[in-house]
């Protein structure tokens, strides 16, 4: 039953080189995306598959612009109406992530609070249920690609680490002072552009370190790899293998293309 899925992940692992991969967990199953495939794999053992949105070169090389793009694009599969949550839960999401750009028509103080509030109901969304240990595994099965170890790690020989340098986690950390600095910087702009620039700001910012094994890069990942303390779960062997379903859908179609 799992032979041509370990067929394909024993040729993964003896390439050089494969797709840079990204995902997230959910309370029922695990997204990974590629470059240009992404898949749900779920606890039920169902997949989904879908393209990644591909926005035009030009604007993809225009700083700040190029950040949102990214960022968009990596939430995508559950944010688009063929994704992976149903309606209800795809316009809550949606709703939550604008909310922030209408916070200016609040008083200052109001502000504090509801940014706050908000963030404290997306976390709630994001991580309830199996969603830290799936998110753990998802991490794990990500790095099982980026160090070769496919096959061993579905058999549960080796346990690559439940911790990503790069995690959303990591890049959500970054936001807040990025936030609060450009906050100061340009006070009189109102929250809904503040908000849009300090995504775009953190965005660059995350470019530069992301995958960077200096000293001073590893240093802004600090609080993000901290925080994962909190938002995963060390993952039973039949979670990675939920999220590595999901990785060999992408992995299979990304590398059919090359």
């Amino acid at each position: 039953m799992d032979r041509p899925l370990l067929d394909l992940f024993a040729r993964a692992d003896a390439l050089p080189r494969l797709p840079r991969l990204g995902g997230m967990a959910r309370p029922n199953g695990v997204v990974i995306v590629g470059e240009r495939y992404w898949a749900f794999a779920g606890v039920d053992g169902s997949l989904r598959e879908g393209e990644m949105p591909s926005a035009p070169k030009a604007l993809r090389r225009v700083p700040l612009v190029r950040g949102l793009l990214r960022l968009g694009s990596a939430i995508s599969p559950i944010v688009r109406r063929d994704g992976v949550v149903r309606t209800g839960e795809r316009w809550l999401l949606i709703a939550v992530l604008l909310a922030p750009l209408a916070l200016f028509l609040l008083p200052s103080l109001l502000q504090t609070v509801v940014g706050v509030l908000l963030s404290v109901l997306m976390l709630a969304w994001l991580l309830r249920g199996r969603t830290l240990r799936l998110h753990g595994a998802e991490h794990r099965a990500i790095a099982a690609v980026e160090q070769g170890r496919l096959v061993s790690t579905w058999s549960g020989i080796t346990r690559p680490s439940r911790f990503a340098a790069r995690c959303g986690t990591n890049f959500a950390a970054l936001v807040l002072p990025v936030a609060v600095v450009f906050d100061r910087i340009a006070w009189s702009l109102p929250a809904a552009a503040v908000a849009i620039l300090s995504l775009s700001l953190t965005m660059e910012l995350w470019v530069v370190i992301e995958g960077r094994t200096h000293r001073v890069a590893r240093a802004f990942l600090v609080p993000g790899l901290l925080l994962q303390r909190l938002t995963t779960r060390e993952p039973r062997l039949d979670e990675t293998q939920v999220a590595l379903r999901a990785t060999a859908s992408v992995l299979e179609r990304e590398l059919a293309d090359l």
